[in-house]
């Protein structure tokens, strides 16, 4: 009842779907059928064919229909980001970005594919990479379960190519040891940054993002860029890592509804993280798949 009338309350221009992966597809499709914009919580749907039909309906409706990718303003992402648009590593051979945990239980619970490592997390560091350097010629898979083979995949690494470089996203819960957040290695020089972005913790924590010091990386956290220069010298140069900012998100959304601005993950980047997400539960692993 209470979603009736949310529906059919005409002020109401955008629902925010922050619900089981399960759900997505229907409750999307829903909203979109009641003339609702559409922000749907990582993953945008369990499959290539659930999300090609929202955005379809959301095209012939005249909506936005789009993901949750906040991740695209984590502040250690932005310092990657900041890196590779400044050229400092040359021209780019390997980024490998980790979303790494020390959890040892992983009690049962009757997960399906799509409740898992990879498209719980994965769906964020392959889109952070499509993001950047668009759709992969192919992918390396090897997702796996290693403390619980009941339940859902808690490992992933995955390889995307492109061209003469390769893009690795990595996550296991079971690094005990601090690993950088992203290694860059370039034809000049790399990039290691530790520590990942502060917001959520922030708002764990009970802060919200007009407190003071709210996101901010501590310094000891700012990449370093070690890289030979244009007189064959080597430098050294600490990157303070950027203010994360999840808000912005929102504020694109603004833009894109009301201002008919283009909207901040476009269908065909949602569609080729969806085709890899999926891709990866396609057959036995490790495979490489090549995509068309």
């Amino acid at each position: 009842m209470y979603l009736l009338s949310l529906l059919e309350d005409e002020e109401i221009k955008l629902v925010s779907i922050c619900t089981p992966h399960g759900t997505h597809y229907e409750l999307a499709k829903l909203c979109l059928e009641h003339n609702k914009n559409v922000l749907v919580e990582k993953p945008f749907t369990t499959t290539l064919k659930e999300a090609e039909e929202i955005l379809s309906l959301a095209e012939e409706k005249g909506l936005i229909a789009m993901p949750f990718q906040n991740r695209r303003f984590d502040s250690d992402f932005l310092a990657l980001k900041y890196v590779i648009t400044n050229k400092y590593v040359g021209d780019i051979v390997e980024v490998e970005s980790h979303f790494d945990y020390f959890r040892r239980e992983y009690p049962d619970f009757n997960g399906k594919y799509h409740d898992g490592a990879f498209f719980g997390l994965g769906v964020h560091t392959v889109d952070q990479m499509v993001s950047l350097f668009g759709k992969p010629n192919k992918v390396y898979y090897d997702i796996r379960s290693i403390r619980n083979k009941n339940n859902p995949d808690d490992y992933y690494h995955v390889e995307l190519f492109y061209g003469n470089f390769k893009a690795i996203v990595k996550t296991n819960h079971l690094v005990k040891s601090p690993y950088p957040k992203f290694i860059l290695h370039g034809t000049k020089g790399s990039f290691i940054k530790y520590g990942i972005d502060k917001q959520e913790e922030c708002l764990k924590a009970g802060m919200m993002p007009q407190d003071a010091g709210f996101g901010l990386d501590p310094e000891e956290n700012y990449g370093k860029v070690i890289y030979v220069d244009d007189c064959g010298n080597d430098k050294e140069l600490i990157i303070k890592t950027p203010v994360g900012d999840y808000g912005k998100v929102y504020d694109n959304l603004y833009d894109a509804i009301v201002n008919k601005k283009e909207k901040l993950v476009s269908d065909f980047e949602i569609l080729t993280v969806m085709e890899i997400l999926e891709t990866g539960f396609k057959g036995e692993n490790p495979r490489v798949h090549v995509f068309e």
